[in-house]
């Protein structure tokens, strides 16, 4: 009787851990505080996309971002958590430089008036912590602007006079930065 009552109790024992640690292994970590979107930018709805970012949706929360929560001056991994992730799919012209097809990682430097934008090779980084300018691809400056107050950090595309501008939001703040593609390249002003 003792044999069978032990033997139960191992096999109850083993079935119970099991349970246990099957239960536990399906517990989800909660959504993150600043989730992550996708922007395109297409020519229309059915080409394929020039232009996908991958970035942090930060949040304002009733504080004053630029200046404050995000200091002047500073590299920015604009967004929150990863560094945020540009993908060309094709060769665009960023400022001076022509940038080939391909994924970069986007970072800023926000000033009062003007800010820096970079591109950057160097791939899945946590926010600015891991940046290496030796990687840097490219650097333009662009004026800053105001517009309606934006709650989440947001990136948008544009056409403007025939020039696509990815549109940096949050706050009160705008920044737009002109891109030109292989076609487009004679647009440039020099």
């Amino acid at each position: 009787m003792k044999k069978i009552y032990n033997f139960t109790l191992i096999i109850v024992t083993v079935l119970l851990s099991l349970f246990v640690s099957e239960s536990q292994a399906q517990n989800f970590i909660d959504l993150d505080e600043a989730p992550h979107d996708i922007a395109y930018y297409r020519e229309n709805r059915v080409t394929p996309p020039l232009v996908k970012v991958l970035y942090g949706r930060p949040q304002k929360n009733g504080k004053i971002v630029f200046g404050n929560t995000v200091p002047f001056d500073k590299l920015w991994r604009t967004g929150a958590n990863e560094a945020t992730e540009i993908k060309f799919y094709k060769d665009v012209l960023f400022g001076e430089t022509m940038v080939a097809a391909g994924t970069y990682v986007l970072l800023t430097v926000p000033g009062e008036k003007e800010w820096e934008i970079i591109l950057n090779s160097r791939l899945d980084v946590i926010g600015a912590f891991q940046y290496n300018p030796s990687f840097d691809i490219a650097k333009i400056k662009v004026p800053v602007s105001s517009a309606e107050t934006l709650e989440s950090f947001s990136i948008a595309f544009k056409n403007s006079d025939e020039k696509i501008q990815m549109v940096l939001g949050w706050d009160n703040t705008r920044v737009k930065i002109p891109l030109f593609f292989e076609q487009e390249a004679t647009y440039v002003e020099r």
